[in-house]
């Protein structure tokens, strides 16, 4: 006899359905499965909008804290010696800290997407997940702080022509524990999140996601420059460390390799993965340079850039990852379910029209009084006064707006293209999102300092 398969849900123009997998107590209330040759598919049940907001928010708030505190850090540390006169530290830190959508948002979006799907609730299938991804992003925080590093050495001599052996060395060492220990605290900390989340009865895409774009710049951008001023000071007497801290991690290399082969769940993404990790750290790059002609130009540039960059990745990356784990619950990867399409008009796929327009009007909502917020705490911190005037807040929260809403619109296309074309977007498209919002963050801010000039009204940080 046919097994009882029930109809699912009826997908409106307003509906954002993500399933709720953790309420055991009301599982068969709210979950149905329906087999897929071997594979039992789980049929995502609509979340109430307040739901969404409220779980968005939870990170959302903790992503103005990180993203206040890394501008307030920067602020400090651009007049520290070493990035006074090493300037490839400055070329860097867009796409080191970008790290954290290449790698660590990536991580949670599949953890997350795995946890919707059912797939996380027995220790010996969690186990084998985690430490495999911990052990993949290992492998590509090596190799991605390396090129990092060479492109912004290789970009600093090309414009400025100089070229110091000792401070390559240092930039390197210091891009390569950066990236390794910032994404293994990270990915430690983004696996509870969303096992709680998982037992707490909240959608992990909700929280992991912005969580890991908080959280990454703060400590990105502090642990580069701790280790950058230590490796400074004893550069001329110790050289020797910065070649002992790179021998030491292309050392470790071969054994993550070894272990991400052997395992199931990251062998594919080893292998298939590095085009937008690689693609996305020259995008970063690209938003470096626009960082390096402007810091030390326009004062308290270097306060504000973390947090129209920081917000605006972790926006967009919270739908990019409900958008992924909507696909995966209704669709098999490379056919398009009947409510999506690669191109939609934008006021379809960002106010109503499309499954995740809800999603996206709460973001653009959250992200206009936020973001006000965050700039005046920031302000107050960085000058010990709030200074702010209506025409800075007008021209900060147009760039704003303007950022958000292109990323949204590109998110919605290159995810559904990428599903098209049989690309898992939990492993390839947060990162071109997250360095499109460094680059558009930091031209449109570096825009709205010079408009700023030109009208008489500049910023005085």
């Amino acid at each position: 006899m046919a097994p009882n398969i029930p109809d699912p849900p009826k997908l409106t123009e307003d509906s954002d359905t993500i399933g709720d997998f953790s309420r055991q107590s009301s599982f068969e209330e709210n979950l149905d499965k329906v087999e897929s040759g071997s594979e039992a598919k789980l049929i995502p049940v609509e979340e109430k909008w307040w739901e969404t907001t409220i779980q968005v928010l939870i990170p959302f708030v903790i992503a103005g804290v990180g993203t206040i505190g890394a501008g307030v850090v920067f602020g400090i540390v651009t007049d520290w010696d070493v990035f006074k006169n090493v300037s490839e530290l400055i070329i860097m830190v867009p796409s080191l800290i970008g790290l954290k959508g290449n790698l660590d948002m990536c991580l949670a979006s599949r953890l997350s997407t795995q946890a919707n799907l059912g797939n996380m609730t027995k220790f010996k299938n969690i186990m084998p997940m985690v430490i495999g991804n911990l052990c993949l992003v290992q492998i590509q925080a090596i190799v991605a702080s390396v090129i990092v590093a060479l492109f912004a050495i290789s970009v600093n001599a090309a414009i400025n022509g100089t070229f110091a052996i000792e401070h390559s060395v240092m930039v390197m060492a210091a891009s390569m524990f950066t990236a390794t220990t910032s994404c293994l605290f990270l990915d430690i900390v983004l696996t509870i999140v969303i096992l709680v989340a998982k037992r707490f009865h909240m959608n992990p895409d909700n929280l992991a996601t912005p969580l890991a774009a908080s959280i990454g710049d703060l400590v990105s951008l502090s642990l580069l420059s701790v280790i950058a001023a230590i490796l400074y000071a004893n550069l001329e007497a110790k050289l020797w460390i910065n070649y002992i801290i790179i021998a030491i991690y292309l050392c470790i290399l071969p054994l993550w390799i070894l272990i991400v082969v052997r395992n199931k769940y990251t062998r594919p993404i080893l292998k298939n993965g590095w085009v937008p990790v690689i693609s996305a750290l020259f995008i970063s790059g690209m938003g470096g340079l626009v960082l390096d002609s402007a810091v030390g130009k326009y004062g308290g540039f270097e306060v504000f850039q973390p947090i129209i960059n920081g917000i605006g990745g972790n926006l967009v990356s919270v739908q990019a990852s409900r958008m992924a784990t909507k696909l995966h619950q209704t669709a098999e990867l490379g056919v398009m379910p009947t409510y999506a399409k690669i191109f939609e008009w934008p006021h379809k796929a960002l106010f109503k029209g499309v499954p995740y327009a809800k999603t996206a009007r709460i973001l653009i909502a959250m992200s206009i009084p936020g973001q006000t917020v965050f700039i005046f705490v920031a302000d107050a911190i960085h000058m010990s006064a709030s200074t702010l005037d209506a025409a800075f807040v007008f021209t900060y929260l147009t760039a704003n707006i303007i950022q958000i809403t292109m990323l949204l619109y590109v998110a919605h296309i290159i995810i559904h293209a990428m599903w098209r074309w049989k690309i898992d977007p939990d492993n390839s498209s947060i990162p071109y999102l997250t360095a499109l919002g460094d680059l558009s963050g930091t031209s449109l801010l570096l825009i709205a300092f010079i408009f700023l000039t030109s009208i008489g009204r500049p910023y005085q940080g």
